[in-house]
């Protein structure tokens, strides 16, 4: 499907009065100031957000003991979602039963990092809104608390992530879980923080970007080829902003058409690798979600990154978009099998819409952002949302 104006029009997509009035020029705006569409959508949720955040204390990784974990009690540790003990042999290695999540795994330290990526782009966007001190306050706390503390500081490594019993004690797969920091970083770079803070923030974010480039956890999910390898290239994107590394910004540009989105789309805009999983609808949302946030770090604005089809008879990330869009807003059409959990609480207020929408002037996409559920509250789909603060992406530097 293109995204021919008149294609959008017979999805039955409804434009909202904000959408229309403001149009998709208003949020190009915002790089250089607010936006007006994204602040009456999102204000009253941002501080009532970050209201129920700003007297929290921070929780790091080293409040819970990791007991299979080989790391130290910095080193953060998680054991991969979709593997089980074997039925026949309890003591054998785990087997995997993929799509179906294991409640007995070990997840006290992703949690916590979740928790952290909801309460620092939180507060940060409640301090755009609102000026107000006490939000950056706050936000200063758990990032100190999280990358600075010698006490409670995390490792700036995951060589331990996503662990699989019997076979191993972490995997590159595993550096999906800080998909969680990419948000964190974002706020970092718009709060009004401390100079010493951010310098260690900074140095935090650069050396696990050293970490990620060099060790053989990270080259090995850099060459993933799904929703890993995308989520591994926003990551690197959004910390590299932080940590002003422009080269490494301009490998993310490359890598997202020449080979994101060369090896996931297909002609028809539908995502092949995704579809393949048990969940392949929450699993097509989500990998456009990190490809839409990436674009947007590495190229905001750039209509032609989202048109480019780089491999022949493949599609782009605009025909992606297109695909995805009727779905979205009718998810009883979808033609492929359903997703064996969650479906019901699929679809939420997905970013692909705003950046997409913006990004290639498409306001009804945008008004269908508008309609859907900005906030969540099962931990899963939670977890598989980590871009849910778009006035920190839309008014964050951008150069």
């Amino acid at each position: 499907m293109s995204l021919d104006r008149r294609n959008v029009v017979r999805m039955g997509i409804g434009f909202t009065a904000a959408a229309l009035a403001t149009g998709c020029a208003g949020l190009e705006r915002t790089r250089l100031g607010r936006s007006p569409l994204i602040d009456d959508t999102e204000t009253a949720r941002v501080l009532a957000s970050a209201d129920a955040w700003i007297n929290q204390v921070p929780i790091t990784i080293t409040s819970y003991t990791a007991p299979r974990s080989p790391g130290g009690r910095h080193a953060y540790y998680s054991e991969g979602d979709y593997w089980w003990p074997d039925p026949g042999d309890p003591a054998a290695p785990f087997i995997r039963r993929d799509g179906l999540s294991n409640p007995d795994r070990f997840d006290a330290h992703r949690q916590a990092l979740i928790r952290l990526s909801l309460a620092v782009p939180a507060l940060a966007a409640a301090w755009m809104v609102s000026g107000a001190r006490r939000y950056a306050d706050a936000a200063e706390r758990h990032l100190t608390a999280w990358f600075v503390t010698p006490g409670t500081r995390m490792a700036p490594h995951l060589e331990h992530a996503q662990a699989i019993i019997g076979h191993n004690t972490g995997r590159g797969i595993g550096i999906i879980d800080t998909l969680h920091l990419v948000e964190v970083a974002l706020a970092a770079a718009i709060l009004p923080l401390r100079k010493s803070l951010h310098t260690r923030l900074q140095k935090w974010f650069a050396d696990y970007l050293n970490w990620m480039w060099t060790s053989p956890n990270g080259i090995a999910e850099r060459d993933e080829k799904n929703n890993h390898g995308s989520c591994y290239t926003l990551q690197v994107a959004a910390f590299a902003r932080l940590t002003g590394n422009p080269s490494l910004i301009a490998w993310c540009r490359g890598t997202l058409v020449e080979t994101l989105v060369a090896n996931q789309i297909a002609a028809d805009g539908s995502q092949p690798l995704e579809l393949a999983r048990t969940k392949p609808y929450g699993y097509s949302l989500f990998n456009l979600d990190v490809l839409a946030g990436l674009a947007h770090l590495a190229a905001p604005g750039d209509a032609s990154i989202w048109r480019a089809r780089p491999r022949a008879g493949g599609g782009s990330l605009a025909d992606a978009l297109s695909y995805m869009v009727p779905f979205i807003a009718d998810k009883q059409a979808w033609p492929h099998a359903r997703d064996v959990e969650y479906w019901d609480q699929w679809p939420v207020r997905h970013p692909a819409l705003l950046v997409g929408g913006t990004t290639l002037s498409m306001p009804a996409f945008v008004g269908l952002w508008q309609r859907l559920d900005p906030a969540p509250t099962v931990p899963e789909i939670i977890r598989n949302y980590p871009l849910r603060q778009p006035m920190i992406w839309f008014n964050a530097p951008m150069n």
